[in-house]
């Protein structure tokens, strides 16, 4: 199958200097806060909740297409918030996901809860635009840039005062965790082939960092899957499909922590 995540950087890359042409980024950094802004921590959210679930507002995927076209940012996240999300993820690629930076920039105005910039993050550019959009956190996909980059890209990131949730999809890049990386997620789907292996969390386990908090991604659709990679050490879950596919995604996570809690 297609490299589907070569293909969507390499598309990122040249989304991201034709924006630099229209908005520059003197532009942006002009529009920062002069003040420390208050913000929700996602770190503090997954130790605090005793349901760890990061609740994605997703649109659209490479692999299956349109899952909930029509979906409002605003309306989904209020819902995700109401019915008990330790915190959200919103995806802001548009070509191959139908998210949009407005989708971020609603969510983070709606809820009172940790939201974090669910993006293919290639460039220093899209810290200020997440920044900017209201987003308490950052993905930085270790697959998607070089161990330099990261470390560069996650300096910036806290001096923007943006955590980071450093995404992992095979043990050789473990190697790109460092102790600034106290969020430390495993992709249970290859971005590659889009194929999900949910017992990849639980192999890896076993090579992140103690003091880090662990976060399990994508394919989780099981409430007893959930609590036993819990009780092998994570704290958050992201899931997004499970609960976009439905009519009512805030009822329909709802419904799930109660399986949970059963």
């Amino acid at each position: 199958m297609e490299d589907i995540l070569s293909e969507i950087v390499a598309h990122k890359r040249k989304e991201v200097v034709l924006q630099k042409e229209r908005v520059p980024l003197t532009e942006l950094e002009k529009q920062l806060p002069q003040t420390e802004v208050p913000f929700w921590s996602l770190k503090k959210a997954l130790q605090l909740s005793p349901t760890g679930i990061i609740a994605e507002f997703k649109r659209r995927s490479p692999s299956k297409g349109w899952i909930n076209q029509s979906a409002r940012a605003d309306e989904v996240t209020r819902a995700y918030e109401t019915a008990g999300a330790a915190a959200l993820s919103v995806l802001t690629d548009e070509t191959f996901f139908g998210g949009t930076l407005a989708d971020l920039k609603k969510a983070s105005q709606t809820v009172h809860i940790p939201v974090m910039r669910k993006e293919f993050i290639v460039d220093a550019y899209q810290l200020f635009e997440a920044k900017l959009a209201g987003a308490g956190a950052v993905l930085l996909i270790a697959a998607a840039i070089t161990k330099h980059e990261c470390r560069q890209f996650t300096e910036l990131a806290h001096q923007l005062q943006l955590e980071v949730l450093l995404e992992l999809h095979d043990e050789r890049e473990t190697e790109y965790i460092t102790p600034f990386h106290q969020l430390v997620g495993v992709n249970n789907r290859n971005l590659g082939s889009f194929v999900t292996d949910l017992q990849k969390s639980f192999r890896m386990a076993e090579l992140l960092p103690s003091e880090a908090v662990w976060v399990s991604e994508s394919g989780i659709s099981d409430p007893v899957i959930l609590k036993e990679l819990r009780q092998a050490g994570y704290k958050g879950f992201l899931i997004g499909e499970n609960f976009m596919k439905t009519a009512d995604p805030g009822k329909s996570l709802r419904d799930f922590l109660r399986e949970i809690e059963s």
